[in-house]
């Protein structure tokens, strides 16, 4: 090839290559001068993108902080290895056409250790100490503040302390030796030797030589005063008795001997243990596939030992926190693209003109791309810096209510606030992903929403609908998840079908805003048939946040207030006895008493299958003493006979439950109690009240066993007819040393504890806070956006005649008319997984607190007419010419 010839390539090799730089380089200068004369416009979505990245990041760092997180060490901090039971459950399925699956749960009650396991350790050349621990409960210690006044109490603690006043209330009790674990010293006096002396903690404020006196224990001279919490230190035979268990103990500590590091030490216990096949007491009883093999920890491990109840509230956290953020995550997208589509509306004009001097539909998205990621960036990093006094405010909240229990450590090693920058960075990505929807096809001119649209925005609600009544076919933990999926499934349906969703509204408020508005009300109702697209992307954030906060806040608030009328209409008892632990046997002691109940509560852990993945749900149950349990408690039954729950192996189911599992009287249930032991239990009785009383009822004595600790939580007492109730509100407070029974007339109803349920009411209050947050700043940001693009508009009205005060009303009319759309279609959006969740799971229509649906009310309301108002103060306070 000749010279001129390969010169002639080479042009049209390079010729599109510079064409493309060309592009670039223009699209480039476009979004930097629009940037400058269309900042106004695009302040509203800078704070939107500030917010979303403020949210996304104070989750993130709590993801992190949460998945970082682990349980304190401190009664063992001073034993580099501790031997445990082991404290979790496996249940493990099969899904057709997959691979094996298995759920993990951890469990809250002691699995005990084998004795013999202490002499086996103590035999290892490389264990300096071998020391047992057990932990206890010591009921209704009465303990006299007026004598805890020696100098080993900080003046400061006594001056805090009731004078003159008996405090019972239940201790922990220990063996003396496991405080060297810690460890914690003696401040005073001496080891206890003989059954009757103790050691008390330095946080009761006992002095050495007091005596104090147990419920159930007699009395105990304290012979010293150690450092620590609250707590009884006893001699380890002493200890052992009142612990319940002689076979085992709760924890095993093991110090080294002297040159012997942390790592060889848990080796050799390790292999020592595994060598001998030593097994923790929950050997052969364990559910098939459990391990029963002890547990040898280490590190920050070692928390687990002491904190049985920070692993589940550590996972269901971190499931919560997951949920938080892809909701965030869903509506931020909603949004902006709604903020962009604004946004670039206004400038329908300047886009026709770009159209028409030759800019393809490319360059003008990457032109607009440029100028929203210039927007994100600054945001975001905004929204980065906040997102850290958020996150610090969320871990507050959460430690002032509550909700995380004692024990639990929140880690916040420095990089992890790195995560900010990647929230930022995904805040940025999610903002440059709306552009092409948020253009779709620009010819400059706003286009008509068209029939793809149309089509989607249907099948959407098609599955919102679809979904909502799946929901009344499921249990209560499918039902939750199938409403919140209809929820977001039908926001983004009619975020899709705004614009005919307004054409429907002004059919019905066309009439009413120029009959009743006069030329205001004409202007109105014109303005809003000019732009329904307009109108639409007003309304999509209203419905968004009274769908979203409808659902979240109802769903709770009408489980709690069906819940509580239930427990009013299963109670029969006069009486309810509380603290000091008592018995429903000493309350049947008391003149005058028909009928005495023990409440126990208690959790039991059923493994089922949900879509082919296997579940292991912690559920709250009720632990009963059968005899005259008609006479203080009513569980509605509607088949079977409570009577029958004496006999061993028996249970009783509520209704939903029962529907659920497919079982009645006469069928088996297999449930794991927290302790590790699964069991088959026959079910004697089917109850409707189960949203008061749990969905599984046990006798005292079965659920009893399967609990470390067990203590009545109240007792429910029923009189004779015609007794003196004041002798027996008497008899009963008697019942207990120091007057500590709490006795209530008429009888407090049953108060499930639910696992969790602080946590879970925490975070809901911070989801709808953050969605409300969200939602009124879109709300505020796209009439404001709308507001703008008008301006011309409104001083055209002005120049034509209009005052002041026909535009004001006609603004009012217009903010009153997508405020009343978006309050009705949101309330109808949330009825539809309401209905179906309230109906299946509560049998009651939804309820929502009155303060609360006000507030949920006024909100968009006030923020929409703002958002209308104040844009356009400008603009009609000019005088015109």
């Amino acid at each position: 090839m000749n010279t001129a010839g390969k010169r002639t390539a080479d042009k049209r090799v390079d010729r599109p290559r510079v064409r493309w730089r060309e592009g670039r380089a223009a699209t480039r200068l476009l979004a930097s001068r629009a940037l400058k004369t269309h900042r106004r416009a695009w302040a509203s979505l800078f704070v939107a993108l500030a917010m979303v990245s403020a949210l996304l990041g104070g989750v993130g760092l709590a993801i992190g902080s949460a998945a970082l997180g682990h349980a304190s060490v401190d009664r063992y901090a001073a034993a580099p290895v501790v031997v445990t039971g082991n404290q979790s459950t496996r249940y493990t399925t099969k899904p057709w056409g997959d691979p094996p699956t298995t759920a993990t749960a951890p469990l809250t009650e002691r699995v005990g250790v084998p004795i013999g396991a202490v002499e086996l350790l103590r035999s290892l050349p490389v264990v300096g100490s071998v020391v047992a621990d057990d932990v206890f409960t010591v009921p209704g210690v009465r303990v006299d503040s007026r004598t805890a006044t020696s100098e080993t109490v900080d003046q400061s603690q006594v001056q805090n302390q009731v004078q003159n006043q008996v405090q019972v209330q239940p201790v922990a009790g220990r063996p003396w030796p496991a405080a060297a674990l810690a460890p914690y010293g003696l401040r005073d006096g001496r080891a206890p030797q003989r059954p009757d002396e103790v050691v008390a903690g330095f946080g009761l404020g006992l002095r050495t030589g007091q005596e104090v006196t147990t419920a159930t224990e007699g009395s105990y001279r304290v012979v010293g005063v150690a450092d620590g919490p609250p707590a009884l230190y006893f001699t380890q035979d002493r200890a052992q008795e009142l612990a319940g268990h002689p076979a085992s103990v709760d924890a095993i500590g093991v110090l080294p001997a002297s040159g012997v590091s942390a790592r060889q030490l848990y080796t050799e216990v390790r292999h020592a243990l595994d060598a001998a096949h030593m097994q923790d007491m929950s050997a052969g009883r364990r559910a098939p596939g459990d391990s029963s093999s002890l547990r040898v920890l280490t590190g920050d491990g070692r928390g687990n030992a002491e904190y049985l109840a920070t692993a589940p509230v550590q996972g269901e956290l971190l499931g919560m926190l997951a949920t938080v953020s892809g909701l965030v995550l869903v509506i931020a997208l909603l949004v902006l693209s709604s903020l962009v589509a604004q946004a670039l509306q206004q400038r329908s004009g300047e886009l026709a003109l770009l159209r028409a001097v030759g800019m393809t539909p490319r360059q003008l998205r990457s032109s607009v791309g440029r100028e929203v990621v210039r927007i994100g960036m600054w945001a975001a990093l905004v929204g980065a810096v906040a997102a850290v006094p958020a996150f610090l405010g969320l871990w507050h909240l959460l430690r002032a209510q509550g909700a995380l229990p004692d024990g639990l450590e929140l880690p916040t090693p420095p990089w992890l606030f790195t995560v900010v920058l990647v929230t930022a960075g995904l805040t940025v990505g999610a903002a440059r992903a709306v552009v092409p929807f948020a253009c779709g096809r620009p010819t400059g001119r706003p286009a008509e929403p068209g029939t793809a649209r149309r089509i989607t925005g249907l099948a959407l609600l098609f599955c919102g609908v679809s979904a909502a009544g799946a929901a009344t076919l499921q249990n209560s933990d499918t039902a939750a998840a199938a409403a919140g999926t209809a929820a977001v499934t039908m926001v983004a349906a009619c975020a899709l079908l705004g614009p005919w969703i307004a054409r429907g509204a002004l059919r019905v408020l066309g009439g009413p805003m120029r009959h009743l508005g006069g030329a205001s009300g004409r202007l109105a109702a014109a303005a809003c048939a000019s732009d329904t697209r307009r109108l639409g992307a007003a309304i999509t954030p209203i419905v968004l946040v009274i769908a979203f906060a409808a659902v979240q806040f109802s769903a709770g608030a009408t489980m709690v207030h069906a819940g509580a009328a239930q427990a009013d209409r299963a109670m029969r008892a006069e009486f309810s006895v509380s603290g000091a632990g008592i018995t429903a046997q000493q309350a049947l002691r008391v003149p005058g008493v028909a009928a005495a109940t023990d409440i126990l509560p208690g959790t039991v852990i059923l493994p089922h299958t949900s879509a082919g993945s296997p579940l292991l749900d912690r559920l709250p149950v009720l632990g009963v003493t059968p005899g005259g349990l008609t006479g203080t408690l009513d569980p509605e039954v509607t088949d079977g006979s409570l009577t029958d729950l004496g006999q061993p192996g028996t249970v009783a189911v509520g209704a939903e439950r029962a529907k659920s599992l497919d079982v009645g009287v006469g069928s088996t249930v297999t449930l794991r109690f927290d302790d590790g032991e699964q069991q088959r239990l026959r079910v004697v009785a089917v109850y409707d009240r189960s949203l008061a009383l749990g969905d599984f009822m046990l006798a005292e004595g079965e659920l009893a066993r399967h609990m470390s600790a067990p203590a009545a939580e109240q007792v429910l007492v029923a009189t004779d007819p015609g007794v003196n109730t004041t002798g027996v509100r008497h008899a009963l407070q008697s019942l207990a040393p120091g007057a500590g029974a709490q006795v209530q007339s008429p009888a407090a109803p049953i108060q499930l504890t639910v696992e969790g349920a602080q946590l879970n009411s925490t975070m809901s209050t911070v989801l709808m806070a953050a969605i409300a947050a969200l939602t009124v700043i879109a709300v505020f940001s796209t009439l404001a956006l709308i507001t703008v693009g008008r301006c011309p508009e409104l001083a055209l009205l002005r120049r034509l005649g209009a005052s002041r005060g026909q535009l004001r009303l006609m603004l009012r009319v217009e903010a009153a008319a997508v405020t009343a759309t978006g309050l009705v279609v949101g309330a109808a959006v949330a009825a539809f997984p309401l209905l179906a969740f309230t109906l299946t799971v509560a049998h009651s229509l939804p309820y929502l607190p009155p303060a609360e649906l006000g507030l949920m009310v006024a909100v968009p309301v006030l923020t929409g007419f703002a958002g209308v108002l104040a844009p356009a103060r400008r603009v009609l306070r000019r005088r015109t010419t």
